[in-house]
């Protein structure tokens, strides 16, 4: 990142020491069960999120974007604390309290993940500053334990509850594979996501309706999940199967049933799907990801008009499945589709959001990529 380098040099005055960058994820199917010990199959895009990074002596912690270089947030170490000023700057805030920094630092960020689609920029930025400050401060911490980190980062600091898929991919991600993650211990397995050898897309839309996950929404059905379990005497999700769920349905709520009837179905969805793909049978795939979504919209209630139309259209169009990916309320969908059938799909989809009033939807395809990577310089 030669700009990156340049750019970090005419704002501080100094050369960096270490540049990092990660990705930004794409959750093929798993949704709302990374907190519930339940399995996720993501993969991570080329979308990246880079830092540049320099060490400094004084306490300071400085922090910048490309974007917007004229505005400087600037911080000592030791105020670096939960409830500490800051807006974006806290995801970086976060990491240096969750990883016990006690330097000061420099630090500038550029990137090309889109906030609010559902793509994880929030870890993206995150999972680039921590494996930066793992390498330049020789702190030896293994890509779990930078997971775990920033998960805590985004639960304590920032205030979202999310689980730890999203900086798991983003630390962990391989090119040309899906990265199936158990989450109650974090082992992970590559399944090989080859779609161009079957002649097949995943086209990614941005339908620009923006979400943002400190709304409460997200807190709330973690919340629910959390409920159920105490009420019925299992650890998590992960213990309950479908008939034992409908068997003690008195025991708990008609809504925390509804949503512990998503997170069991959909976990057992995630291990068809990863046996789906190992036989390259995409039908079956596509099936799988069509019912995530109606579990997602119906059951957890997390998706909106414009994720539904976007999914609906694509489905119209001949996608062999189609599905809301992220927190939700916004963000963006997926649709395998046929690669022949790209512009087709794309044209779909933009007629069905222009006749409904919606915003025009951003399309794009990533393939599955590298996880996060630091230089010293």
């Amino acid at each position: 990142m030669p700009s990156l380098v340049r750019n970090f040099e005419e704002l501080y005055g100094r050369a960096p020491e270490v540049i990092s960058e990660a990705p930004g994820r794409v959750n093929l199917i798993g949704e709302h069960i990374d907190y519930s010990e339940g399995f996720v199959l993501p993969f991570a895009i080329a979308d990246r999120t880079h830092a540049a990074i320099a060490s400094r002596s004084d306490g300071l912690v400085r922090i910048a974007s490309v974007q917007r270089r004229e505005k400087i947030f600037t911080i000592d170490i030791k105020d670096v604390k939960p409830g500490s000023s800051g807006d974006w700057e806290k995801y970086v805030l976060g990491v240096l309290w969750s990883m016990k920094i006690t330097t000061g630092a420099d630090i500038l960020i550029d990137g090309s993940v889109p906030g609010g689609a559902g793509l994880s920029s929030s870890a993206a930025l995150e999972c680039s500053i921590a494996i930066g400050l793992n390498s330049l401060l020789e702190l030896g911490k293994s890509k779990e334990d930078l997971a775990r980190l920033t998960q805590l980062a985004e639960n304590e600091y920032v205030g979202v509850p999310c689980g730890i898929m999203d900086q798991s991919v983003s630390l962990m991600g391989q090119a040309g594979a899906a990265l199936l993650i158990d989450c109650r211990d974090l082992t992970t397995e590559i399944v090989p996501f080859n779609l161009a050898d079957s002649s097949l897309e995943l086209l990614i839309i941005d339908t620009q309706a923006h979400h943002a996950l400190t709304d409460g929404g997200y807190a709330e059905r973690r919340a629910s999940c959390e409920s159920v379990a105490s009420k019925l005497g299992v650890p998590s999700m992960r213990h309950l199967t479908l008939e034992n769920l409908q068997a003690q349905k008195e025991k708990i709520t008609d809504v925390e049933f509804i949503r512990a009837r998503h997170a069991v179905t959909e976990i057992a969805r995630v291990l068809e799907a990863v046996a789906a793909l190992r036989s390259s049978d995409f039908v079956t795939l596509g099936k799988l990801i069509n019912q995530s979504h109606f579990s997602l919209r119906d059951d957890y209630q997390v998706s909106c008009p414009e994720l539904d139309v976007a999914v609906d259209a694509s489905i119209a169009a001949g996608a062999l499945g189609s599905r809301m990916v992220g927190g939700g309320f916004g963000g963006s969908a997926i649709a395998l589709i046929r690669a022949s059938d790209l512009g087709m799909t794309r044209t779909a989809v933009a007629e069905a959001f222009s006749s409904h009033g919606f915003k025009k939807p951003r399309f794009f395809t990533s393939l599955p990529s590298a996880g996060a990577s630091a230089r010293l310089l």
